[in-house]
């Protein structure tokens, strides 16, 4: 089988079309993706996600598109109840972000405990899929702690200016705090699945990693990038991967995969 040879001058054009759409702001997207958005946008949850205005746009730019349909195709049974995908603090909470913006907090415990008026700046949003449930990475600038809180426990929030060096300071803390909860990984695609590549990286796709190809041994390795608490989903998606995937580096990740081996021995083993 001939193996094709990288054309440098088709990698150069490629570059500079995806550079100039970067600062453009634009980006490209495939008539599948596009279909799948049309269709999305026919959920009732759309309404409260968008704007009348912005969703009015978006069903008018996606006029043309083929319509997906899973009509026939799909057949759900004994499903779970259905949870709303949009949380009506999303929208005043992403404006904060975008803005920059502190907040005030008012949250409820799940002991009943309320604490009203937290002083804090809002971080990222966040969706569990495991969970189905909202979540808010914010700062709380008296204790200075990076703190998650289930949206659904939060009873009020409202903007409150923070100057630009108040700002800065808080940005700067958050990203000592992300760094210091990091950890890295390195899991190696083990030759006999190479094909399952695509599979095992959609394991991992909400995590930041870099794969690497070593060519002298055929092997593909993936570095992964994870935050300390987020370890215990990453040991399920390596559960889950089972064979095709080994721990290369990372101590703890291999020691809790050792753990988890000699249980699964101790329970099922003979002898």
């Amino acid at each position: 089988m001939k193996r094709r040879i990288p054309n440098p001058f088709e990698k150069i054009f490629s570059y500079s079309i995806m550079s100039r759409l970067d600062e453009s702001a634009s980006f490209t997207s495939t008539s599948h993706e596009r279909a799948w958005l049309k269709r999305m946008l026919e959920h009732p949850a759309a309404s409260g996600a968008f704007t009348a205005e912005t969703l009015g746009k978006l069903r008018g730019l996606l006029t043309a598109e083929d319509d997906l349909s899973f009509s026939g195709g799909f057949v759900e049974k004994a499903g779970a109840a259905g949870r709303p995908l949009y949380h009506p603090l999303l929208r005043p909470l992403r404006r904060m972000i975008l803005a920059g913006s502190g907040m005030r907090l008012t949250i409820r415990t799940r002991s009943g405990l309320e604490f009203t008026r937290q002083p804090g700046f809002p971080y990222k949003l966040e969706y569990s899929m495991a969970r189905r449930e909202w979540y808010l990475l914010w700062y709380h600038r008296d204790e200075q702690t990076l703190l998650t809180t289930k949206l659904d426990t939060v009873l009020g929030v409202y903007a409150e200016p923070v100057s630009e060096t108040e700002t800065a300071a808080a940005l700067g803390r958050i990203k000592d705090i992300l760094d210091a909860r990091r950890e890295q990984a390195l899991i190696e695609v083990l030759p006999a699945y190479r094909r399952e590549l695509s599979r095992i990286l959609y394991a991992f796709s909400c995590f930041d990693k870099e794969v690497i190809y070593e060519e002298a041994q055929e092997v593909y390795r993936i570095r992964l990038t994870y935050l300390s608490d987020e370890a215990e989903y990453v040991l399920s998606k390596l559960r889950f991967l089972g064979k095709r995937v080994r721990v290369v580096e990372g101590p703890r990740l291999q020691q809790r995969m050792l753990e988890s081996a000699r249980l699964a021995l101790g329970r099922y083993g003979q002898g």
